[in-house]
């Protein structure tokens, strides 16, 4: 389960970072993606896709969070 750092870009977009895999790529889409909660599948612009189990109230962003690979 690795530890990402989510944060939004200069647009708006949300970038999901991986330190140990050098690895930084912009979210497409989150399962869950509203005021009750936020997580789910998460899917990155290059279709690998993560799991966190739903959090609310949402996270503000910057965040550090643990997800797991689907």
């Amino acid at each position: 389960m690795p530890s990402v750092m989510l944060r939004k870009d200069e647009a708006g977009s949300l970038l999901f970072y991986v330190a140990k895999k050098d690895l930084e790529e912009t979210v497409v889409s989150v399962e869950h993606d509203d005021p009750a909660g936020w997580g789910g599948v998460v899917e990155l612009a290059d279709g690998s896709k993560y799991y966190i189990d739903p959090i609310s109230p949402p996270p503000a962003f910057p965040t550090t969070l643990r997800f797991k690979r689907c």
